[in-house]
């Protein structure tokens, strides 16, 4: 077979061998949940607004505010509703309120008199949103690098403990088998990232909060290719850590450098995404575009122009570690004599065929 036809086929045998994984199937479900759980609960807890018991004439206010109003007869039957417990608050003459054991706030709120307030600049990202949004960017894609990337580099080590490598290779191109893993891992982790992005947006439309996704879709999609290509460039280097190694329990250590270039990132997006001028650097270096570039497009502080340029660096970038990754890769995948130096891998790469 040609080496398309291998790559397809040790592609596909990867992703069925995922598929039958309980621990994979658990860890999908566990992330499908907390995403749900994220989106869906929180309106669900909130009990929605206050039911507040009024005469006719004071109604309109509370109305305007949202609140759920019980029309009554007069200041008698509102007291009567809430000892009833029919309401949670009654407002009588006065203006006062009435109210069992808590004061209700948003009644409080919907009658007090507030000055005209005019908005400097409206479309201002909520500061809650400001903080969460750089860190589910770099969740995502640190922990699912992490994830699938270290799943890469097990299956890799395992058919080198067990000495499978050596029927592999004489049936498929080194490189076939190298390309095979690392499609496998790119589909199956963009895979369950789309699963749990469509639990999310589902899990949405259960609260108020379609506005924030209509702010976040320019974001996300470009998210998309910046994954891509970030992935890929950290699942070379996954590949050619496995390879090093003929043990499981030597790739901890051999994949130590590979763990610090996708956790420095993970970390300086979070704490510096209030900084202008770092966040546009992060935004240009391989290990943290992914996550930075996108994220200064959803505050509005990277011009048109940018993300495309910083995804043709991520590009190049990436072509550069899959060759060299590749090249680590094939000179250390049969020697099986213990722990392969770069160097070593390196040098001896044109010896494998």
């Amino acid at each position: 077979m040609n080496v398309s036809q291998a790559t397809r086929l040790v592609a596909e045998r990867e992703i069925r061998v995922k598929l039958r994984d309980r621990t994979f199937l658990f860890g999908t479900l566990f992330f499908l949940l907390v995403a749900a759980a994220g989106t869906i609960l929180p309106p669900l807890l909130s009990g929605g607004p206050e039911r507040v018991a009024v005469t006719q004439e004071a109604a309109g206010p509370l109305r305007d505010a949202g609140l759920d109003v019980l029309v009554v007869a007069d200041d008698r039957a509102a007291e009567q509703a809430v000892r009833d417990g029919d309401v949670d608050a009654a407002v009588v003459s006065g203006p006062k309120v009435l109210a069992m054991d808590e004061t209700p706030d948003d009644v409080v709120r919907a009658l007090s008199s507030s000055p005209p307030v005019q908005l400097l600049d409206p479309d201002a990202v909520d500061p809650v949103v400001a903080f969460l949004v750089p860190f589910v960017f770099a969740f995502v894609f640190f922990f699912t690098s992490q994830i699938f990337g270290m799943q890469i580099a097990q299956s890799v080590t395992e058919e080198k403990q067990t000495r499978i490598v050596e029927i592999l290779v004489a049936a498929v191109p080194v490189r076939a088998l190298l390309a095979g893993k690392m499609i496998a891992g790119t589909i199956l982790a963009l895979g369950q990232i789309a699963l749990i992005a469509l639990v999310a947006m589902v899990g949405v439309q259960f609260g108020d909060s379609t506005e924030l996704l209509s702010l976040l879709a320019p974001a996300i999609g470009w998210f998309l290719p910046f994954f891509l290509l970030g992935f890929v460039l950290v699942a070379a280097m996954w590949a050619a850590a496995g390879a090093l190694v003929n043990r499981q329990e030597d790739i901890a250590g051999v994949s130590t450098p590979v763990q610090f270039a996708v956790m420095l990132p993970f970390f300086a997006v979070i704490f510096l995404n209030d900084n202008e001028t770092a966040m546009r650097v992060l935004s240009y270096l391989p290990f943290s575009a992914p996550t930075a570039m996108p994220l200064r497009l959803f505050t509005g502080d990277a011009a048109g122009w940018e993300p495309v340029v910083s995804l043709i660096v991520l590009l190049i970038s990436a072509a550069a570690f899959v060759v060299a990754g590749a090249r680590v890769y094939e000179g250390s995948l049969m020697r099986t004599n213990g722990r392969t130096s770069i160097r070593a891998a390196w040098r001896s790469r044109d010896t494998v065929r």
